[in-house]
């Protein structure tokens, strides 16, 4: 019987995504860890906008446990709330991006 409830075991987070301060035109990564792996539906947001795959954001999973979320050559615009769903979970962070890195 104990197994039985085991199966039905809520997923949570454990480790959710962390606020990110880059340079404009660096890339900027979060990841979210779930367990157990394989909650069904994930999506990502960017100050309430939907993420899709694409040149410019990269979005992976490993394991079904283990999201990553990547925007590349960010701009300043695109500072906001990233958001991860899955499910009922939801993790939030930060992306501030700066202006350009000062030479050295």
């Amino acid at each position: 019987p104990l197994l039985l409830c085991r199966a039905e075991e809520a997923a949570v987070i454990v480790s959710g995504l962390r606020s990110t301060d880059v340079f404009v035109g660096e890339s900027a990564t979060f990841t979210c860890e779930l367990s157990p792996p394989g909650v069904g539906s994930v999506q990502w947001w960017l100050d309430g906008t939907p993420l899709h795959n694409n040149l410019v954001t990269e979005i992976s999973q490993q394991d079904g446990r283990i999201h990553t979320l990547t925007l590349n050559d960010v701009a300043c615009h695109d500072s906001g709330t990233v958001t991860f769903r899955a499910g009922s979970l939801i993790s939030t962070a930060k992306l501030l991006v700066k202006g350009i890195a000062p030479r050295a």
